[in-house]
């Protein structure tokens, strides 16, 4: 069934690092935009992690360069840097910094003057970041809609109140706008350790049908 986007004029996409506001809402971002809705999107993490013992990459020039990926696929889907919010908090110790990661998202958030809809990680996504902002997300009061993505494991869950919102320009356009992410493509190549999306991953990510379930409470 699709996603019901009537009456909604602002929406907040929370992504635990650069790159997950695409491959979780890239879909969604450009309906709402079309629609005329405002979006903001919050970035939590500084992306840091993926490649710590690069020596051509060092931490700050990671930080910026992923930052740059994200503003600039985001601007393909319309959404200006005005509208984007970098938390900047340590990529891989969400959960460890759970304190930190809440007051932080918390302190964002309230920024934005009564949103319409939330948008945020799955409680039930594999990556502890991701858990560690899903629960920050719960514990804020917010009486709009609350819809959730799942990143990881990259697979198309299958539960029962899915809502659905479709890319127009199908796979094509959401592997374009994946790829703005070249970091984490390979593009980094002196890191043994780094972290690279693998093609079956991307072949998930890419999906034009993006899934979410909205949250009631």
């Amino acid at each position: 069934m699709k996603l019901g986007l009537v009456g909604v004029r602002r929406a907040v996409i929370v992504a635990p690092h650069p790159d997950d506001e695409l491959i979780g809402a890239a879909g969604l971002i450009q309906a709402l935009r079309r629609r005329g809705a405002n979006v903001s999107v919050i970035v939590v993490s500084d992306g840091a992690a993926s490649h710590p013992n690069s020596p051509t990459w060092p931490a700050h020039r990671l930080i910026a360069a992923r930052e740059k990926e994200s503003l600039h696929a985001l601007r393909r889907l319309k959404v200006g840097r005005d509208a984007v919010t970098f938390l900047r908090l340590p990529d891989g110790g969400l959960s460890t910094h759970g304190d930190r990661c809440r007051e932080a998202l918390h302190q964002a958030l309230r920024k934005h003057r009564k949103p319409d809809v939330l948008v945020g990680p799955a409680a039930t996504d594999a990556h502890t970041d991701h858990r560690a902002v899903a629960l920050a997300l719960a514990q804020f009061r917010f009486g709009g809609r609350r819809l959730t993505y799942q990143v990881w494991p990259p697979q198309r869950r299958t539960v029962a109140r899915c809502r659905t919102v479709s890319l127009p320009g199908g796979a094509a356009a959401k592997r374009s706008l994946i790829r703005a992410h070249r970091t984490q493509l390979g593009a980094i190549a002196d890191d043994p350790h780094g972290f690279a999306i693998a093609r079956h991953e991307l072949a998930v990510f890419a999906h034009p049908v993006e899934r979410f379930v909205e949250e009631r409470r």
